[in-house]
Order: structure tokens, then C-alpha cells, then sequence
């Protein structure tokens, strides 16, 4: 690591009242905008997502990485959005927010995307669904600037617009009783163009038409967004520098370095990045792998990481490539250390139930999973580390989430068998979380490297342990 002053650049927040505004598409379409003009984008979400996240680097064609104040200090998020847009060479950083603007963990709004937009001193446009509204719109946005006047709304991009009338309403009166521009008008846009899946978009690597997507998005803004007072509203984000901590090797490739396969396709995807340049960083290769497409893991391999995902809809898939399962139970038999979250959990256990079929799993713990229709698992949570396990130290507090439609129908629990207390959030069962089994720790609770430094380094001296047994 070596300390650099980074300073900002040019950038701002899309917001909205409420979740499911349309804010995510919108966002998506002025990023690909932007880069078709040539703009290298620096594309952020606050909050735990991972779903918009892919969609935002699909459309901006760089890392989109995550700025949560729950999940990760104040003094780390700023250092995050400085090194990263510095990395990237950007030109404009753009942050999609989470929810609506003001909504947090407590009455004081922590962890709310207004929060974070005032900490990195950038402007705000604000997303309006403007379904059967119209002079109405203008006072929830008077309410917005007066109930935190600190934070700089600098635009609104109208959605859902039902035609002219409606929009030259809707326009006459928030610019004459606000005074905040209007930046754009949105008609209602064809469902079938951008589907969702549970609590977000369908995951990009699912489908071949997400590139089809994210140009339908782009054009849409194209043709219904002023993306010139969009730039010059980038440009009144209040400039700044800090020292950062920036990595001296990233990336850099070691013989003698411990490899770290992580199973990445269409069935498990959920990864942020800076957990997987998290563990470059301590020292690991980093190479991908999938039960989808190998018929088992590379001999190369000193570890496995398996992020979440929906392995529900491969189930037949994974239960079919009996080799790659029965390659992972001899590793990590052997002493391999493997680290898996939500969907790698499943993956672990015995069985999978999907519309009353059920699919064998790895089989590595005694878990059995069904999938509901409803969330089992939506939110923060804060588990501590009560019990032995391969990568935590015992009284260690964790900050995760949980994300999740799958829950547990058969654990042939021993008390031992629970690494986490969950003093938040639901966790496996009856407040426990986390099991393990040689050096393989499996867990609905995911977690930020950023947030939790000692993870990645823990990971990789286990890996580097078993290279050298």
C-alpha cells in the first residue's frame, strides 16, 4: 500500500422518492448515454446491491462498486469513491441510490443516500414516478429541499409520463414553485423491456439481450433527457481531495502465490468487486470457474469462494455435474479452504426443493433448502462470531445483509455447528448463522471487504496454509 492525494471528480446522485420510481433504469440509460459521448463513467450504488450493480457496469463497461455507510466507515466510502474513479480514469461519476432519498436505518436518516451524497458533496437529481400527479409533484419536491436543506437537489427527471399536457403540467409547476430544473420526461415504459426478478433487475449474465437493454435504455434518454445540464450539474459537485491508501500490486501475478477459484456465471454472480480485488490485494490469484461449464475444480486450485446467486434456477444443472460436487468435497476434505455466502450455502447442502422437485447439492453440510415466492432474509443485519471457524476471530462483530428468497427446511444441527450469533437479522436459524466443516465456513450473511478488512487476508493465508501443507 502508498498513500496519494486523489481529488474528486465531476459527479452527482440519482435519487427518488420511493423505491421502484424507475430510478435504476433511468440511471442505467444516462450512463450508457454518457459513455457513448465519450464520457468514461465511474458508475457506483449506495447500498448492498448487487443486482443493479451489474446492470450499471454492463451500461458504463467498467466495475461498478458499492458506497454503503452501514456496511462500511465514512472515511473508507469517501476513500472508495476517490480511488476508484481514479482508477478508472474517469471523467464522471455517477451514484444510483437506494430507496427513496431520505430513508435510513434511524430517525436521523444514517446510511440514507442523502447522507452519502452530502458526504461526497455532490448534487442530487431526483426521480419522480409521476403517475396521476401533477402539481402535487411540485410540493414533495418543495418538501425534499426544505427538510434537508444541506443537501443540493439540483434537477428532476420526470417519469411515467402519461403525454404533452401532463408533462408541460407537471413542469410549469415544479420549476415555478420549486425552482429546481427540470432535466427530463419519461414516458411509460414497456415492462417487457426491463424485467425484474424478486427485488431488482434480472441479474445481466442470465440473458444475451441485456446489451439490447441497456441500448433500449440509452436511447430512451437519448431522446427524453437533457444530458448537457446533466454534465454541468456533475460539475457543481463541491471539489475535494483526501490522502488514499491505494495498493502498490493489484493484480500483479506470483507463481509462489496461492490461487483462489471463484464459481462466477449465471447461477452465482453476487460479488462485490473490492472483495475479489480485496484478496489480489492480500496476495491471491483470483481465477473463475463454474459448475455450469467445468466438469470439476482446476487441481491448481488453494481455494474456493462462492458468492450468492440464484442456484434455483440451475438446480437441475448443478445436481446433474456429479464430478464438479464430488471435486469440491475431496478439496475441501483435503483442508481446502472454502468460503461460501447465500447461494453458495445452498450449493453446500444436501438438497434443493424447486416447484416440488428436489435437487441434490454438494452435500457438504446437512442442510436441506426450498425456495419461496416471499423475501426470508431481506436487510442489515450484525452477526457475532461466537463459535470456531476458519476466517473470524471469536468476538468479532460482523455488518452484513441478507438477501434472500430460499430458507432452510432440514438442519441436523450441532450446537457447535453455529459460527454467528445474529444480533440483527435472521441468519439460518433461531439467530444462529454460519456453519463449518474442515476449513469451509458457509453463511446466509454477506459481507463487504471494505467493511471487513480482516476477511480477505484471513482467506488468503488459509489458502497459502494449504498450498504449502
Amino acid at each position: 500500500m502508498k498513500s496519494e492525494r486523489i481529488s474528486s471528480i465531476p459527479g452527482l446522485f440519482i435519487s427518488a422518492l420511493r423505491g421502484g420510481s424507475g430510478k435504476t433504469i433511468l440511471t442505467i440509460g444516462i450512463t450508457a448515454a454518457l459513455r457513448s459521448l465519450g464520457k468514461r463513467v465511474a458508475p457506483f450504488k449506495k447500498g448492498p446491491d448487487y443486482i443493479d450493480a451489474g446492470w450499471l457496469s454492463l451500461a458504463a463497461g467498467n466495475p461498478c462498486y458499492n458506497l454503503d455507510t452501514y456496511l462500511i466507515d465514512h472515511d473508507t466510502v469517501v476513500s472508495s469513491y476517490l480511488t476508484n474513479s481514479a482508477k478508472l480514469g474517469a471523467d464522471i461519476a455517477i451514484v444510483e441510490g437506494n430507496r427513496g432519498l431520505f430513508d435510513g436505518i434511524d430517525i436521523d436518516g444514517k446510511t440514507s443516500t442523502a447522507e452519502t451524497a452530502k458526504l461526497l458533496q455532490a448534487p442530487v437529481i431526483l426521480v419522480l414516478d409521476c403517475t396521476k400527479s401533477t402539481r402535487t409533484m411540485a410540493a414533495a419536491v418543495l418538501g425534499c429541499l426544505h427538510f434537508d436543506p444541506d443537501l443540493q437537489i439540483g434537477g428532476v427527471i420526470l417519469n411515467r409520463i402519461a403525454g404533452p399536457r401532463h408533462k408541460n403540467n407537471l413542469i410549469n409547476n415544479i420549476e415555478y414553485h420549486t425552482g429546481v430544473q427540470v432535466m427530463g420526461a419519461v414516458p411509460k415504459l414497456r415492462s417487457h423491456d426491463f424485467p425484474e426478478r424478486h427485488m431488482g433487475l434480472v441479474p445481466t449474465p442470465e440473458h444475451d439481450w441485456a446489451f439490447d437493454s441497456v441500448r433500449n435504455a440509452e436511447r430512451i434518454i437519448r431522446e427524453h433527457v437533457d444530458l448537457p445540464r446533466i454534465i454541468a450539474l456533475s460539475e457543481t459537485a463541491v471539489p475535494f481531495e483526501r490522502d488514499c491508501r491505494v495498493p502498490t500490486d493489484l493484480g500483479a501475478i506470483n507463481p509462489e502465490s496461492p490461487v483462489i477459484g471463484v464459481i462466477r456465471d449465471a447461477s452465482f454472480q453476487f460479488y462485490y468487486p473490492e472483495n475479489l480485488e480485496a484478496l489480489e490485494a492480500a496476495g491471491a490469484q483470483v481465477v473463475e470457474i463454474s459448475p455450469l461449464r467445468d466438469r470439476r475444480l482446476p487441481e491448481v486450485l488453494d481455494g474456493l469462494y462462492i458468492g450468492g446467486g440464484f442456484p434455483e434456477t440451475h438446480a437441475r444443472e448443478l445436481a446433474e455435474n456429479v464430478t464438479f460436487r464430488e471435486s469440491i468435497l475431496a478439496k475441501v476434505k483435503e483442508g481446502m479452504p472454502l468460503y461460501a455466502e447465500c447461494g453458495g450455502l445452498i450449493y453446500m447442502g444436501e438438497e434443493l426443493e424447486v416447484d416440488g422437485l428436489v435437487y441434490p447439492m454438494t452435500g457438504l453440510f446437512p442442510l436441506a433448502f426450498s425456495v419461496s415466492k416471499r423475501p426470508q432474509g431481506h436487510g442489515y443485519v450484525v452477526a457475532d462470531v461466537t463459535g470456531d471457524n476458519p476466517f473470524f476471530e471469536r468476538g468479532t462483530q460482523l455488518k452484513g445483509h441478507e438477501f434472500r428468497y430460499s430458507k432452510i427446511t432440514r438442519w441436523d444441527r450441532k450446537e457447535k455447528d453455529a459460527a454467528f450469533t445474529m444480533a440483527r437479522g435472521t441468519g439460518m436459524a433461531d439467530k444462529a448463522d454460519g456453519i463449518t466443516q474442515y476449513n469451509a465456513l458457509a453463511t446466509y450473511t454477506h459481507i463487504h471487504a471494505l467493511g471487513t478488512p480482516s476477511w480477505a487476508p484471513s482467506f488468503v493465508s488459509k489458502a497459502l496454509q494449504y498450498k504449502t501443507r
